[in-house]
């Protein structure tokens, strides 16, 4: 059986990136900031606080709650196959943090 890509949890870092937990077990980071310099749907993302809030997982990706009320159809997201084809995997941040506690 083949695993279809899918983003479980994310975790907003520093300058505009996102880290994707995905199905797999991996954690990849996305960059969004040459995203973000596209404009459009994109736009909105380049305020800080609206990346960090808004951010979230719909349709099994990482996304932005646009409308902020939860609407799968309202959102803009990315394409979890493209993560996983793209995005570098990188250590958890999580479990870095608790190591060196």
């Amino acid at each position: 059986m083949e695993l279809f890509p899918a983003v479980v949890q994310v975790l907003p870092g520093d300058d505009f990136t996102v880290y994707a937990y995905c199905n797999d077990g991996a954690v990849r980071l996305v960059d969004m900031k040459p995203i973000i310099a596209r404009g459009g749907v994109f736009a909105p993302m380049a305020d800080p606080v609206f990346f960090r809030e808004r951010l979230t997982v719909l349709n099994d990706a990482v996304a932005w709650d646009i409308a902020g009320n939860r609407d799968e159809t309202a959102c803009v997201d990315l394409d979890p196959v493209e993560i996983f084809a793209t995005a570098p995997i990188v250590d958890d941040p999580l479990q870095c943090e608790l190591s060196t506690a």
